[in-house]
């Protein structure tokens, strides 16, 4: 088993922050970016204290909103290790919502309704283009411990006859589906960082300063309908977002520098071949026409030489005139 290591980093008392929230922070951040990886044994009581120059009621407090947020576990005899670790992953870039992607990993996931009503459409519920909408506010949680904060707002009348009864504890999309038959089909999707008020933090039962992971969106219909907006707001410290990354099979050639037109060359592949013409005496290139597939970039991009090498040659043409035999 690891055991803690002190870090030079002492607890300040001239500081507006109280001990024990600098103590849990302290600690908090090394269990968080895994300086103390799961079963690391802490320091006992009476050694923090010592180190940290604090009285005992601090170190307790300390350990005690640690203990809260799942981060330690506490034993009489044994001291404090550090937890496993709770994360759930969610891939954002699968359309299937949070409550299913965690559930199909088997633990229990629950749906509190907060708020449920109909509002006139403002900020980001404009892109519904309703002038109602529906706004819903969800807590959510798995095995017990909040996760995320979701507002959502739905297009009226498109879902004027949900209920909130229906929500609890289940899918958004899922009811959407076997109630109304709306298939949610694409979206928009982006992630930030963001800091959080003391509501929030508290709901999600999350330390005092602490940023949350913030996932807001659109997602339409089969039709390409806006059917929902919303703004979820994620426990920073339990939440991993997952990206796939695929190889495109058909990647954009390489920028040739300012200036340069969208009709660049394809350099994936080799330049359609020429076969050379006569012009007042000197060599030119003239295209053949190609007797496969070329892309619009290629063609402009070899007309243009073409064009650059038929003015040099009338230029050079002009210079050194061809003496016609009397």
């Amino acid at each position: 088993m690891k055991t803690y290591q002190f870090e030079e980093r002492p607890v300040d008392p001239d500081s507006s922050l109280p001990l024990h929230h600098q103590l849990s922070a302290h600690l908090r951040a090394q269990i968080v970016n895994h300086s103390l990886p799961p079963g690391t044994l802490l320091p006992s009581e009476a050694q923090l204290q010592e180190r940290y120059g604090v009285s005992r009621s601090v170190v307790r407090q300390a350990l005690g909103a640690l203990t809260a947020e799942g981060l330690i576990d506490r034993g009489r005899g044994r001291g404090s290790i550090v937890s496993p670790r709770r994360e759930h992953h969610r891939l954002v870039h699968r359309m299937p919502g949070l409550s299913t992607q965690i559930a199909e990993t088997g633990v229990s996931v629950t749906t509190e309704v907060l708020s449920f009503s109909v509002q006139p459409a403002q900020g980001l519920a404009t892109a519904l283009g309703t002038p109602e909408v529906l706004a819903i506010e969800r807590l959510r949680s798995v095995e017990g411990a909040p996760l995320a904060l979701i507002h959502t707002w739905l297009a009226l009348p498109l879902c004027s006859t949900l209920t909130a009864e229906e929500l609890q504890d289940t899918s958004l999309h899922l009811v959407l589906r076997q109630k109304y038959g709306i298939e949610i089909v694409a979206g928009k999707r982006q992630i930030r960082a963001a800091p959080a008020d003391a509501e929030l933090l508290a709901l999600l039962r999350m330390a005092p300063h602490t940023p949350v992971l913030v996932l807001e969106g659109t997602s339409l219909d089969a039709a390409g309908a806006p059917v929902e907006v919303f703004t979820t707001w994620h426990h920073a410290d339990q939440m991993v977002f997952d990206i796939e990354v695929v190889h495109d099979a058909a990647p954009r050639p390489p920028s040739r520098g300012a200036g340069t037109s969208d009709l660049a060359a394809d350099t994936s592949r080799p330049a359609e071949p020429h076969s050379p013409v006569r012009m007042g005496g000197q060599a030119a290139t003239a295209p053949v026409t190609p007797t496969g597939p070329s892309s619009l970039g290629t063609r402009a991009h070899q007309l243009s030489l073409e064009l650059q090498h038929l003015a040099e040659d009338i230029a050079a043409a002009e210079r050194n005139p061809i003496q016609t035999p009397s």
